[in-house]
């Protein structure tokens, strides 16, 4: 027999409480909090019972009172930027993370910053309010301030990307070095000698490593590179297009052409294309990206999917087993280029 009272809930006024799942489930209070809480000695169909009550009921603990109760938010901040973006990054990596959260007592909450402003602004305010368990963050610098602060503060996180300052913390990456590597050699298997990158910014971590697979390759092909200037993927669309064609119209211009981003990638074809040049006849481009939208516009392009989802999931599954205390050293990820089976052949 069930000993919990009926609840006396108004949907309209009032929101489910354990005791109105314990009512629903014929469970007790106790019962409930605990399987909610994913806890070992509660078995997997009673915890799916519960859970399952708990979804249709839209029942949310009121964090309030956990916090009160265990010191602990349930919250996991992911802090993103607002920057210029056309690839469906933002939505891939907060689906992946929320798909690692899924029937955890965690839920997700996006923080967006413009990273030009001040980039310590929304890791401080978590700290100083204690307004997350565990946090998520990308831009990685190799020197990070943003790293060291989380690590002597003791709060768990985890970062897209790679720091080079000796703290060992969760990360997981994309391998910018073998993409630019392995691109290079597939344009000059094209025959393509004159190389252009448009690059990430040098403060970020994956400049270097993006730097590193281009160079190595070119010593390895014979290629050379033809400068982009000071054009990065932190310029505006518009203004990548108009410097493209200034280099296209150069005495000298890139025959291949690397992106390191695929939005960056629209306003390098748009650029080329209006200095009069063809895209796969007098010049190849490759181009990261984080959905398969390229190649449905413009099939000329050889792309490499990152997979940003499974980035999201995997940052999401490491900030949550390091508040659970597994070693940082052990929640380090790095995911390799996959090339688009809609990409031209060789």
């Amino acid at each position: 027999m069930n000993e919990v009272d009926p609840p006396s809930l108004n949907p309209v006024r009032e929101r489910p409480t354990l005791k109105t799942i314990a009512y629903m489930t014929g469970l007790g209070i106790t019962t409930v909090s605990r399987a909610l809480k994913d806890a070992p000695d509660i078995g997997a169909d009673t915890k799916e019972r519960v859970r399952l009550v708990a979804r249709q009921l839209g029942y949310q603990p009121n964090r309030a009172g956990v916090r009160l109760r265990t010191g602990k938010t349930n919250v996991i901040a992911l802090v993103l930027g607002i920057d210029e973006e056309l690839m469906g990054f933002t939505s891939q990596i907060v689906h992946g993370v929320s798909e690692a959260l899924t029937g955890s007592q965690y839920h997700l909450v996006v923080t967006p910053h413009a990273f030009q402003k001040d980039p310590m602004a929304p890791v401080r305010y978590i700290l100083d309010t204690g307004s997350a368990d565990g946090v998520i963050i990308s831009r990685i610098q190799p020197e990070d301030p943003r790293v060291r602060l989380l690590t002597e503060r003791g709060l768990p996180f985890a970062t897209h990307g790679r720091t080079h300052m000796g703290i060992v913390h969760p990360y997981h990456d994309f391998d910018n070095e073998a993409y630019t590597y392995q691109a290079v050699r597939r344009l000059a298997a094209k025959g393509r000698r004159r190389l252009a990158i448009l690059a990430p910014s040098p403060s970020l971590s994956y400049y270097t490593h993006s730097r590193i697979g281009f160079e190595k390759a070119l010593r390895e092909t014979d290629a050379t590179e033809v400068s982009m200037g000071r054009l990065t993927t932190e310029r505006s669309l518009a203004e990548i297009r108009t410097e493209m064609t200034a280099i296209m119209e150069s005495r000298d211009p890139p025959d291949g052409i690397i992106s390191i981003s695929g939005s960056s990638t629209i306003a390098l074809v748009a650029g080329l294309e209006a200095a009069g040049k063809r895209l796969g006849i007098d010049v190849d481009l490759v181009s990261k990206q984080s959905a398969d939208f390229l190649n449905w516009i413009r099939p000329e392009i050889y792309t490499v999917n990152e997979d940003v989802r499974l980035a999201g999931h995997e940052l999401g599954k490491a900030v949550m087993a390091r508040i659970a205390g597994t070693e940082p050293g052990r929640l380090q990820s790095i995911s390799q280029p996959s090339w688009s089976r809609m990409s031209p052949s060789d």
